[in-house]
């Protein structure tokens, strides 16, 4: 599988800590040390709680930038993959939504339902896409946490496990072309690494559907044990990290960039020292866009795309705390 070219989409201005505080009535250097993200995007306006951006308009702005990247038109492609957690509605899908706009129409539009790991296993699907008809595929990652958001609620007592989502989440999209021909490529996709480790576990993190028999319901919405997730992810990273290695016929001083879990500027910092390669140069967003699901891989595959240089190697892990999925993938520069 070869990359043709990335694209991405933060919406709106980068909202600081200071103005989080100030709107949320937080301490700016609190938030600093405690998550360690100094700014991150939303598609909502937190002083109306107007939407502003849609998953659709996030992955269509994304993929139009790839494709414009990848000096192709919507009418190349040949199939589309989007993962988010937070789609704009059940039905129709927001991967349909994404086609509509740009104008695919007949070919195949499928929506992955995944969190940190989405953009990975959206990759890996993609990849058995390819055959003799599918040679062009556009793969998007995009989430829109705000919408988890109560805006005119007293946070002041909240607990810190339901006051972190205030702080370490934003929103955001990104796209990737892909292809099974070499020309044109300017990465290589060796090896993709994606599986469900947590038979027997307690999700890390979970989020409720609400329909209309249960919309009233006073289970929280979005529920998350962030200690269980500091606890266990870096050690899956380092497991995830040794097994591209192993089948990608790699060493640790082979990889050129490493592209650690996104869940925060401290825990991105504190799973890279864990995994290790200190000789690879970090490739890391997360303290400047916050935390923005299936979109985070796409975003780190955006800044590679700037630096990797033909022979480069590039290893990424992404892990998902809701039942423990382990995701990576490793690159060669073209």
């Amino acid at each position: 599988m070869y990359v043709l070219a990335t694209g991405t989409c933060l919406p709106g201005n980068a909202v600081d800590n200071s103005a989080l505080a100030a709107r949320f009535g937080m301490n700016a250097e609190w938030i600093e040390l405690f998550v360690g993200t100094r700014t991150r995007y939303f598609g909502v306006d937190l002083e109306s709680g107007e939407r502003t951006h849609s998953i659709v308009d996030l992955g269509t702005h994304a993929a139009r930038q790839a494709l414009d990247r990848a000096g192709l038109e919507p009418s190349d492609v040949d199939f589309l993959v989007l993962a988010t957690a937070t789609p704009d509605t059940l039905m129709p899908t927001s991967a349909t939504g994404v086609a509509d706009r740009l104008g695919m129409n007949l070919i195949p539009a499928y929506q992955l339902q995944s969190g940190c790991s989405g953009a990975i296993s959206a990759l890996d699907v993609a990849r058995r896409m390819l055959d003799d008809e599918n040679r062009i595929g556009l793969v998007i990652g995009a989430d829109l946490c705000a919408k988890h958001m109560v805006l005119d609620r007293d946070i002041s007592s909240m607990h810190p496990s339901k006051l972190v989502n205030y702080m370490l989440f934003g929103d955001g999209a990104g796209a990737m072309v892909i292809s099974a021909d070499p020309d044109g490529a300017i990465m290589q996709a060796n090896t993709i690494h994606c599986v469900f480790s947590g038979v027997g576990s307690v999700p890390g993190q979970t989020i409720e559907w609400f329909g209309d028999a249960d919309r009233d319901s006073e289970v929280p919405a979005v529920q998350e044990d962030y200690k269980a997730i500091e606890r266990r992810v870096p050690g899956m990273s380092v497991e995830t990290a040794r097994e591209l290695l192993r089948r990608s016929s790699w060493t640790t001083d082979d990889v050129g960039y490493l592209l650690p879990p996104q869940l925060s500027g401290i825990m991105t910092a504190r799973i890279r020292k864990e995994m290790g390669m200190d000789g690879a140069r970090e490739v890391s967003c997360v303290a400047e866009t916050g935390n923005s699901g299936n979109a985070l891989a796409l975003l780190q595959f955006d800044l590679l795309a700037e630096v990797i240089g033909p022979g480069e190697r590039a290893l990424a892990v992404a892990i998902e705390s809701s039942r423990w999925i382990r995701g990576g993938i490793t690159l060669e520069g073209l």
